[in-house]
């Protein structure tokens, strides 16, 4: 069994399209959610006001974020992204290297 993929993406819209590219993420998760392989997919935003949106994502391997990717409604969202985006999406593929542990309150 191939270990869990974790991506961090950062997304920097032009800040005329902020708001549709957090729509549109949020339109798509649900669907996401329900695909085999995703164990984690939110989004998150700048706490400053800032205009970057993130992603954290667990996938089962990397067969499923592609398949993830391979869906319409996410290769609908890539196509705006090209007309919304100041700059191309930053994708970082990362690995657990630590066991867990939880954190004290």
């Amino acid at each position: 069994m191939s270990e869990p993929l974790t991506v961090f993406a950062r997304i920097a819209p032009k800040p005329e399209y902020l708001e549709a590219a957090r729509n549109a993420v949020r339109g798509i998760m649900q669907a996401t959610h329900a695909e085999p392989g995703c164990r984690i997919f939110t989004l998150h935003e700048d706490r400053d006001g800032g205009s970057c949106l993130y992603l954290y994502e667990v996938w089962e391997d990397a067969a499923a974020l592609a398949a993830h990717h391979a869906q319409p409604y996410t290769q609908s969202v890539f196509d705006s992204y090209r007309e919304w985006l100041s700059e191309p999406v930053d994708l970082t593929l990362l690995r657990e290297i630590g066991p867990e542990a939880e954190c004290s309150s």
